[in-house]
């Protein structure tokens, strides 16, 4: 389906509940104001079934009536409300604290994308002007509905943990159908205590956007950094997750974007740029801290887990002549970084920014690392959900609950 086709759709999908007089008399959105990419992908209806298969469809409704009662003034708020109620609602679906909602299975993060997406939408054509804060009142909302703002480890525990998972991505023009198992992850573990062999320890999670430009933004620094900044609870690992070919522990980061469409068919090529506000140390590869040869030899599941010590990199200038790639050992002094171990697209850019603003934040004690775990097939003959795909889903989201709960012993 052509992007025309889905923003005339999304216009029609983007008014007010009620009727179609009421919605023109209120005169709420305007559809005239150009969608995302991302958001324009609501067009194909697949994700609003998701939306009301997820139980999420009254809360996007109830975002609609508010903007259509609320003024400039009043904006903001209603945004960082309705962002973190979702992202509240999501968690308990998740974790079960929620039974009934929506007739898809527990761990399935689809939901949440597509219902984030059709209330920025709305946030994004909302009619009333708000001059130059429009961009600031959207990253507000996003940051509440990833749960960016409601992380709060808390004092006076032995182990703390900051996991982040991913939106899906990679979607065809067709089939919209797919999730991502590290973000249904970190709404299985947000909040909750993950079990150790020395104890208990407490979890937050986050789910970040496949977008460049919100990296750029600095949305992984404002997660860990900003954790990292409370000292009297700081974590005591971080992990960041994300859907790739298997479990796989990633041993380097590379400080280099290597230019694959986001979300928003936007590619962005070059140095991992600096985020404004937190230290930024100007290191080319960061290695893993996390305890993989634990991870590897612990029976956490059914899938095999490795390390993958994979890297590339230009003996000179970054960028410039023939890279050099090695299976094994460290990256020689003053080479450029090309590519991690997990490549060089926006999950090696997870691990880099978060263990950047790590170290920058004098936290080199602290495990942190990356961790790849594989995808889950979409389900079969177009349907939105069938029983091989929930078995399944919940059970790479078990063994990365898993896994996390190894890493987090110390």
């Amino acid at each position: 389906m052509v992007r025309a086709v889905w923003v005339a759709a999304l216009a029609a999908l983007v008014l007010p509940v009620g009727s179609a007089g009421e919605a023109g008399a209120q005169g709420c959105f305007d559809p005239s104001v150009p969608v995302t990419i991302e958001e324009s992908r609501l067009g194909n209806g697949t994700g609003d079934q998701l939306v009301a298969a997820g139980g999420f469809d009254g809360m996007v409704a109830k975002f609609r009536a508010r903007l259509c009662s609320v003024g400039a003034n009043g904006v903001r708020g209603v945004a960082a409300a309705a962002g973190a109620e979702l992202w509240r609602g999501a968690v308990e679906r998740a974790q079960g604290k929620r039974p009934g909602m929506g007739t898809l299975g527990v761990a399935d993060d689809r939901p949440l994308y597509w219902a984030r997406l059709r209330m920025s939408s709305l946030l994004r054509q909302w009619r009333p002007g708000v001059g130059g804060d429009r961009a600031a009142l959207l990253r507000e909302f996003d940051r509440a509905a990833r749960g960016v703002r409601s992380v709060d480890l808390p004092a006076g525990v032995a182990r703390r943990v900051l996991v982040s998972g991913f939106d899906p991505f990679g979607f065809g023009d067709t089939d919209l159908r797919g999730g991502n198992p590290a973000g249904a992850a970190a709404l299985r573990l947000d909040g909750t205590v993950v079990h150790t062999d020395q104890g208990p320890a407490v979890a937050e999670a986050v789910v970040l956007p496949v977008l460049w430009d919100a990296f750029t933004d600095g949305v992984v620094e404002e997660t860990f950094g900003t954790a990292f900044r409370r000292t009297d609870r700081a974590p005591t690992l971080i992990m960041t997750i994300s859907q790739g070919a298997g479990f796989t522990v990633e041993r380097w980061a590379a400080g280099w974007r290597g230019g694959q469409p986001d979300n928003n068919e936007v590619g962005r090529s070059g140095l991992v740029p600096a985020a404004q506000g937190f230290p930024q140390p100007g290191l080319s590869f960061v290695e893993t801290s996390l305890p993989h040869a634990r991870m590897i030899s612990a029976a956490t599941g059914p899938d095999p887990v490795s390390l993958n010590q994979w890297f590339c990199y230009w003996p000179g200038q970054p960028g410039v002549g023939n890279s050099e790639c090695r299976a094994d050992g460290t990256p020689p002094p003053g080479v450029a970084a090309e590519m991690g171990s997990g490549g060089n697209f926006l999950s090696n850019e997870s691990m880099y920014r978060a263990n950047r603003v790590r170290i920058g934040l004098g936290a080199q004690g602290v495990p942190g690392g990356h961790l790849h775990v594989p995808g889950v097939r979409t389900p079969a003959s177009g349907a939105l959900t069938d029983a091989e795909f929930e078995r399944r889903g919940a059970e790479v989201v078990g063994q990365i609950a898993a896994l996390v709960g190894v890493a987090a012993a110390g």
